[in-house]
């Protein structure tokens, strides 16, 4: 399975990736291939713990446009 995940810094530099279709699923690395590589490991236990308590395993995410 494919998931979308932002990345961002953090006030110190540290790495943060984030998976918006799956609430709560967020992780962090010194670099950007290691938080990376993190979050998928975060999504792979997310998902088993949200099937585990019989929760949708994601939610709903759309994209919209805003003029600016």
């Amino acid at each position: 399975m494919k998931f979308l995940v932002t990345l961002d810094r953090d006030e110190d530099g540290v790495w943060v990736a984030e998976c918006p279709s799956i609430p709560g699923c967020v992780s962090q690395g010194r670099t950007r291939s290691e938080a990376l590589e993190s979050v998928k490991e975060a999504i792979a236990l997310c998902l088993e713990v949200r099937a585990e308590r019989g929760m949708p395993l994601t939610v709903e995410t759309s994209s919209v446009e805003v003029a600016v």
